[in-house]
């Protein structure tokens, strides 16, 4: 017994002395030679380690970058494919489904692979993703947006927006105008493709997710396992820092495109009539996609050069042994049990241990609800966080490209600020498992009550005739197309379809010149002029020669005076609710037992990524669509994206279900505290009895001793006299 107890718990420090023996010798002689290879071999791997931290850092500032430029796009994807945002919801949750396909393999298989290449051939796989997003746009043509003139740039004057009455009222009342006037015409309808075009988008979306699995595991795993462990923290802090800078330069990049139109260099910029304010615009966003696809690109080239294990820091203890060493280690019979002990369990041992582990890791109480409250709130941060740009541009009336500039450098450091602080708090204030339970709900909570105040911040609807507001000027909200039409456009032959606004001198914005009632027009472009506009006349605030230019009429005074409060609150909200996040993840890590840590730790990943990160954008993006007002239609019919929405309505919605899913979260908070303290009384009381059965065996321990003396006393005493007898008789 003894004998075999000396095998298994042989001390670690006799195995490193057995690992040191002979580079102790080897040193002594390179020494004598006036050398030293291994002084050469650590600095060597000092300095691939280096360069595999900063190629990491490169690459997760590209999937950063793409994937923050992803959901800038969200508005400029649903006009140029003409959907409703539900789908660009599935697009966006497309990279969590490719993610999901490929993580066990990877994270399994990867490890025992070599890492930095596997890092590298998800690179690729990411850039190819990025550039098969960007297809689309080489594919499908050029853009032409819906308008109900035809402007010629080559003449001050253009087609009558209101042509005579030569079709019957039932005509009119059918609807079937569309692809009569001039604007939506059908040519090079009948060669479109069938397939829609939003799928390459949501393919090469799945092909990122497969391209990032790698990344973060096999890139954390292989940091921890050659960096020294007082510096293997502080070098995965500073790859996540690198990470935090993607997001920003990713939205600034998205407000950059945004502004450039999408067929930039392949039209006549001077006939195009829409600005990127108007709800028909359509930047660059390819060209976007182009650009992150580059740099995923170069993030790759350097994991092709780094080797698949670097020598391991003396800190580590006995895995710097040689192959040598190691085998003769493996051979001794003291150290047989120790690496028996340590050999890898078959593959259908870990299957059969898997289902009873994971029930045990859901059984844990405090595990399960955390990981239903994180669910709850990912949910509500998600779908906030995706939806949000295009919430500033209907709401406020900003254009896509200044709302995607203020999340980029007002929003996004905000949250990386929290986070940092968050952290250095829980440090400073040296938080138990409660104190980080009770900082990250208060600081979540304070968020919560000052995310109140958005719901006050309100914005009057934009007063569009026939649409949220009638032509005799009467207070409410129209809902019904058939309110467009007027007696004051009864003269003209107008679709109902068409969406090409226009503001009159009246300071109301007519859905197109034609419903405007206008007669005439001069100028071309942006620059074009309407003049006679018969409607603005009926609106009883002026009379003569009514006039009406292109696009929207100036947003309302209302919302500018509120805007910069909305920036200022946001920023604050932001900063708060991050401050919990560090702690409250530090609470995930401390309640489990320490052998159930990555399951724990991957089981959490997979179900946010499953339940949070794939469905969140697509019923957001559903129940923002039924506070649409007015539909796009596309060039050879159907429903397109929407062009305006029932401002009050989608506040009501976008703000009220985020608001209400972390109201779920915070009842199951108070539960979670309930089985967190039940939790920490039983730990204290098992360490109380562990203590107890400690100082016991110690004192039986002891008395063990003592009564080992007391024999050899006895023994030592028996021998003397004998000795003394013996001597005696001679």
């Amino acid at each position: 017994m003894p004998r075999n107890s000396i095998r298994v718990t042989l001390p670690k420090e006799n195995v490193s002395h057995l690992c040191r023996m002979e580079p102790a010798a080897k040193e002594r002689g390179t020494t004598e030679n006036g050398g030293s290879s291994s002084t050469r071999a650590q600095r060597s791997s000092c300095t691939s380690l280096k360069m595999f931290l900063v190629a990491l850092s490169f690459a997760y500032f590209a999937k950063a970058l793409s994937g923050s430029y992803m959901k800038s796009t969200i508005t400029q994807l649903e006009r140029r494919f003409d959907i409703p945002s539900y789908l660009t919801g599935v697009i966006d949750g497309s990279f969590e489904i490719g993610n999901l396909l490929v993580i066990a393999f990877v994270s399994y298989f990867g490890a025992k692979l070599h890492r930095p290449k596997i890092i590298a051939m998800g690179c690729v796989l990411m850039a190819m993703g990025t550039f098969i997003i960007a297809l689309p746009h080489f594919l499908i043509g050029r853009y032409k947006f819906e308008t109900s003139i035809r402007s010629s740039v080559n003449s001050t004057n253009n087609l009558s927006p209101c042509p005579a009455r030569l079709l019957s009222p039932a005509t009119l009342a059918s609807g079937d105008l569309l692809s009569k006037t001039p604007s939506t015409g059908t040519v090079g309808c009948e060669g479109e493709s069938n397939l829609s075009m939003w799928i390459y988008v949501f393919l090469g979306n799945v092909l990122r997710g497969i391209g990032e699995t790698p990344v973060q595991p096999l890139g954390i795993s292989y940091i921890d396992d050659f960096a020294r462990e007082e510096n293997a923290a502080f070098y995965i802090g500073c790859v996540q820092t690198i990470a935090v800078i993607g997001p920003v330069f990713g939205y600034l990049l998205g407000s950059l495109c945004a502004k450039i139109y999408v067929d930039i260099g392949f039209v006549n910029m001077e006939s195009i009539t829409i600005s990127p304010g108007d709800a028909r615009w359509v930047g660059a966003w390819w060209l976007g996609y182009l650009v992150a696809g580059v740099i995923t690109l170069l993030s790759a080239i350097p994991f092709w050069f780094l080797p698949r294990s670097l020598p391991i820091p003396s800190d580590r203890g006995p895995a710097q042994c040689t192959p040598e060493q190691t085998s003769f280690i493996k051979d001794s019979p003291l150290l047989e049990h120790k690496y028996q002990a340590d050999e890898p369990a078959s593959f259908l041992e870990m299957a059969k241990d898997f289902i009873p582990t994971l029930k045990t890791l859901l059984g844990n109480p405090v595990y399960f609800i955390y990981l239903c409250v994180t669910i709850i709130q990912l949910n509500s941060l998600i779908g906030m966080v995706t939806y949000k740009p295009k919430y500033i541009e209907q709401h406020y009336g900003q254009s896509a490209s200044k709302a995607n500039f203020l999340m980029g450098t007002i929003n996004i450091p905000a949250v990386a600020l929290g986070i940092f602080t968050g952290g250095l708090l829980m440090k400073r204030l040296k938080l138990s498992i409660m104190g980080a339970a009770k900082f990250a709900f208060g600081t979540s909570l304070i968020g919560y009550f000052l995310s109140l105040f958005f719901f006050v911040m309100s914005c009057e609807n934009a007063k569009v005739a026939g649409i949220t507001l009638p032509y005799n000027r009467a207070v409410g909200v129209s809902y019904e197309e058939r309110s467009v039409f007027s007696a004051c456009n009864s003269d003209c032959v107008c679709s109902d379809r068409d969406w090409d606004p226009v503001c009159g001198e009246n300071g109301i914005t007519y859905v197109s010149p034609c419903l405007a009632g206008c007669q005439t027009s001069t100028g071309s472009g942006k620059n074009t002029v309407f003049s006679n506009c018969s409607c603005a006349v009926a609106a009883g605030l002026s009379s003569g020669n009514l006039t009406a230019s292109v696009g929207h009429c100036p947003h309302r005074d209302d919302c500018d005076r509120v805007f910069p409060y909305f920036l200022a609150l946001s920023v604050i909200t932001s900063f708060i609710i991050s401050l919990g996040g560090t702690p409250g993840y530090m609470v995930l890590i401390r309640c489990i037992k320490p052998q159930l840590k990555s399951l724990a730790l991957g089981f959490h990943t997979l179900s946010t990524r499953t339940l949070a990160g794939i469905p969140a954008p697509i019923y957001f993006g559903a129940i923002i669509d039924t506070t649409c007002l007015k539909w796009g239609q596309k060039r050879c019919g159907g429903r397109g994206a929407c062009r305006i929405y029932n401002t009050t309505a989608y506040r009501i919605a976008y703000l009220g279900l985020t608001m209400g899913l972390r109201t779920v979260s915070f009842l199951l908070c108070i539960l979670g505290f309930v089985l967190l303290k039940r939790h920490l009384r039983r730990e204290e009381r098992s360490a109380h009895q562990v203590a107890n059965g400690g100082a016991e065996l110690e004192v039986l321990r002891k008395e063990e001793v003592l009564a080992s003396n007391s024999d050899q006393s006895l023994r030592t005493s028996t021998t003397d006299y004998n000795n003394t007898e013996r001597e005696t008789r001679l």
